[in-house]
This record gives structure tokens, sequence and C-alpha cells, in this order.
């Protein structure tokens, strides 16, 4: 009965009116449809700014919203691989299968990262494919933005010059906040950073900032105080300035590194909707900018 009672909100959960009903994994994709689609379409995010995005459970009610979509937009890079693949699965939605035209891979369009020179599972939580956190450099979402609009104007293409048209006009407005935020963050190049999970390789390459050690022991492992102590020593020669850690992340293991470190956290949103400043994408960099900025102070 509740399985029925979810398709059927499912059904009824894009506006009728939309031409395209989109599934966005994560927070900053269901920001960029909406950006380009405008008033073309009905985006729902299936997960928040201060949820993990490896981690979600494939609840019945998300199935049923990718049952009755046109088009998923993820990331990729295997950050969604322990859930949005059953729900892809389970919809039973053949336009929205990967392949086809109606599933979107954010990390395809971009220059990967940290890509393993080999896998092991012991290596912890290690992405085939590299980083996945691509959003975190706002370059990205200039090469991201375009290919998704080229996709908007193949899956309807009634309305492709608006879609082209958005992209264009979004492009010129990311472009002349991307020389703003550089600027504001001119002095953190060559900073040195720590990092609690390794979120943030797109931000570093960005703006220069360096890190010189994780408190993850391995990606995805909370690490024990001991594991801590004898990181602080080992890192004591090379001065971190800040400790940076993800929204979502645990604030245990950051505050006991910067308390005995004698150095600042910075919390950064990392998505839309990660603290209360970053209420859309603009909003995300601000703040990221600013706090770095702060903490680096």
């Amino acid at each position: 009965m509740k399985q029925i009672i979810f398709l059927i909100l499912g059904l009824l959960s894009f506006s009728a009116y939309a031409d395209l009903k989109v599934f966005a994994t994560v927070p900053e994709w269901g920001a960029l449809a909406k950006e380009i689609g405008g008033k073309h379409v009905d985006v729902f995010t299936a997960t928040g700014g201060l949820q993990d995005p490896h981690h979600v459970e494939a609840k019945p009610s998300l199935i049923a919203r990718a049952r009755n979509a046109d088009l998923i937009v993820a990331t990729g890079a295997e950050l969604e691989i322990g859930w949005l693949p059953v729900v892809v699965r389970d919809s039973g939605n053949s336009r929205v299968q990967p392949g086809q035209s109606g599933y979107f891979e954010a990390a395809t369009s971009v220059r990967m990262l940290e890509v393993p020179t080999r896998l092991d599972r012991a290596d912890g939580d290690v992405h085939a494919g590299g980083n996945p956190h691509v959003q975190t450099d706002p370059r990205n979402f200039l090469r991201i933005g375009e290919s998704l609009s080229v996709r908007l104007a193949q899956l309807d293409s009634a309305n492709a010059a608006e879609y082209q048209s958005n992209f264009k006009s979004f492009a010129e407005r990311w472009k002349a906040a991307i020389g703003k935020w550089e600027a504001a963050a001119a002095p953190l190049r060559g900073i040195h950073v720590v990092t609690q999970h390794k979120a943030f390789p797109y931000l570093y390459d960005w703006l220069g900032l360096v890190e010189v050690g994780t408190l993850e022991p391995k990606p995805g492992v909370e690490p024990s105080v001991s594991y801590l102590g004898q990181l602080m020593t080992e890192l004591e020669a090379k001065k971190p300035r800040m400790v940076i850690r993800a929204a979502w992340n645990s604030p245990r293991p950051a505050a006991w590194f910067a308390e005995h470190a004698h150095i600042p956290v910075a919390v950064l949103p990392f998505t839309v909707g990660g603290d209360d400043q970053s209420k859309d994408l603009i909003g995300l960099f601000d703040d990221t900018v600013n706090l770095l900025v702060r903490a680096a102070k």
C-alpha cells in the first residue's frame, strides 16, 4: 500500500505544465538545471545540502520520482554508485537509463583530478574515475552548463533556443562572478591546509591552496584520536593555517585537530543549501570564499 502511495505521489510531484521533468541527484545540479531550463523545467533534487551524497537510501519515493522523469542529472564518477543505479533500475523508466539521452553525468564534461593508479578496497572509498566533487571549482560549471544546455535542447527541441539563451546569460554572469571570487581569494594562494575528507581538490586547484594532510586515514574512514595526534606531529613543520571540512562532515575530527594544533576550522557549505548563506550557486561561492579568507586571517 505504501509503495502505491509513493508511486502516485511521484507521478503527481512534477508540474503538469513543465516541458521537461528533471531529477537532480544533488543540489548543485538542481540549481544549474533551473538556471538553464528556466520555466521549461520542473526540477526535483534527491538530496539536501547537509546530506552526505555518498550515502543515500534508494527509497521508494525516489524511485517514483525517477519513474516520471525525462532527465536525470547526476555527478557521475561513482559519487552516487551506492544508490542511483538502484533508483534508475527500479524506476522502469527507459528514458533515463545510462546511455540514453535522459541520463546526464556532469563529471564527463570536466577534467578529473585524483584519478587512482590502482584500485583496492583496502584504500577506502576511492573512485575509479577520479575525485567526483567537481562542483567545488566554479569554472567547471561553465563546461557542465554548456553540455547540459545541449542535452536539454536535444530532449526538448521546441525550446532549444531558450535553453541556449539561458546558458549564455548564466555564463556571462558566472564569468564575472568568478573574477570577483578570484580577486577576493588571491591572499589564499600557497596557504597550507588540512582537509577532513578529500572533498575539495577542485577548489584547491582553482584557488591555489595546498593540501598537506587529510584527517581521514583513508577516504570515508573516521580517524581515531591517536591517528589525529600522530598526524598533527607529522604536519607541524608544514605549518597548516586551517582545517577544512564540508558542512555534512562530522564536526569532531576537525574540532579536535584545530584545538590541539591551534588553528581555525573552516566549515564550507560544499553545495547549495549547505548553510544559510548558500541559497543559490552565487551564494555558495560567495560564502565559500568569505569563509576561507576569514579563516586565513
